[in-house]
């Protein structure tokens, strides 16, 4: 195995003798974001959204938002009406 450094003994892997793979104690599991659980490389690092596209982001769920009140606020206006029809219809 070789990281790719070009030095030898390799840092992250030790020397190439298969007798001593020892590692490098002073590289640790966790770069940047990136660790390694259960054999497999890992992504911690926060996403890379800027302001401007958070803000779009938070816009269109704003006018999501408005148009799903909208048709909640027709919902119960109808039904107040059929419940008022009902009641002229009963006397």
């Amino acid at each position: 195995m070789n990281c790719g450094c070009g030095q030898t003994p390799c840092k992250t892997f030790g020397s190439q003798n298969k007798n001593n793979m020892d590692r490098d104690n002073k590289i640790g599991n966790f770069v940047d974001g990136l660790f390694i659980k259960n054999g497999r490389l890992m992504n911690s690092r926060p996403d890379g959204i800027s302001g401007i596209e958070r803000a779009s982001m938070y816009r269109q769920q704003m006018k999501k938002q408005y148009k799903i009140d909208c048709i909640a606020d027709g919902i119960e206006r109808a039904k107040m009406r059929m419940d008022g029809d009902r009641n002229i219809y009963e006397m």
